[in-house]
């Protein structure tokens, strides 16, 4: 089982963070491996697994390359997969979602099509606990310049994201200070300069519902809160953007502030309550 990419300078560069997740990174990586379009590696990035997650990837012997690190977290994990791979242009799957079979060929068709786009996503499937469900409104997905609503919520899935690598060399890597919305900080930065593009076709599944999901953490705000301030503080917005930001950054402090002080948190509640009078 290799532990560093070899570098072939595929066109694409597969990256899947895992992290104990025994029981569906078999056919996440199966999705991949099947794919119409194959000018690409696989790397998965072993995040420190304490169940079978090590043995379901030695199954997989050179189709796949795995390297190994001690649990450091999603964004150190994909971090460790971009900078040990070789491809031009890199892709994300969660270790619990699956993509459809023609997702890296559409992805990598587009690109050629549209030259000087440097990031697209596709639509995608929503299952919870195995059912199949319509995402909200608030939850459709945009194409182009859509900074603003990105504040609200994350608008942008990893498993469907294709970037060009000379973007991450512009924006940097994702922020391993992160604990979660690591991927919402990371749209966020592109997003205030470059758009994004949606491809209208569903190529991915989003699997949820799952106790161990990220997602699932309480007190999400808290990160959000911190990937917004800290983008405040950088020197990469417009006036209108930071007007939102701001705008944003305000609610979120004074919606965690409440949810602090009804459990109980008091202490917590009036770090944000402070940073909120501080804006």
């Amino acid at each position: 089982m290799s532990q560093h990419a070899i570098k072939n300078n595929h066109a694409i560069s597969v990256i899947i963070p895992a992290y104990n997740r025994e029981w569906t990174i078999k056919e996440a990586i199966d999705s991949v491996l099947s794919q119409k379009f194959d000018d690409f590696e696989l790397i998965v990035v072993n995040d420190g697994s304490t169940d079978n997650t090590r043995e379901v990837l030695s199954s997989y012997r050179n189709k796949i390359t795995v390297i190994e690190q001690k649990n450091l977290g999603v964004s150190a994990a994909r971090n460790k997969g971009i900078v040990s791979s070789s491809g031009n242009y890199i892709a994300f799957l969660d270790s619990d979602d699956l993509w459809l079979p023609g997702k890296l060929e559409t992805q990598f068709e587009f690109f050629n099509n549209n030259p000087d786009t440097f990031i697209c996503q596709t639509e995608e499937i929503w299952l919870r606990k195995g059912k199949r469900v319509n995402p909200g409104k608030r939850h459709k997905k945009l194409s182009g310049m859509f900074f603003e609503k990105s504040l609200e919520l994350c608008m942008v899935s990893p498993s469907a994201v294709m970037m060009k690598r000379s973007l991450l060399d512009m924006v940097g890597l994702f922020d391993e200070t992160l604990l979660a919305c690591e991927d919402y900080d990371m749209w966020l930065r592109i997003n205030c300069k470059y758009p994004i593009a949606l491809i209208d076709t569903p190529l991915i599944v989003k699997r949820g519902g799952h106790d161990d999901q990220l997602s699932a953490m309480h007190s999400l705000d808290k990160y959000r809160i911190q990937s917004i301030n800290k983008l405040l503080k950088s020197d990469l917005l417009s006036k209108d953007q930071q007007k939102a930001a701001l705008k944003t950054l305000k609610k979120k402090c004074h919606v965690y502030t409440q949810g602090c002080l009804k459990r109980g948190r008091n202490d917590e509640a009036e770090r944000y309550i402070r940073l909120s009078e501080n804006l």
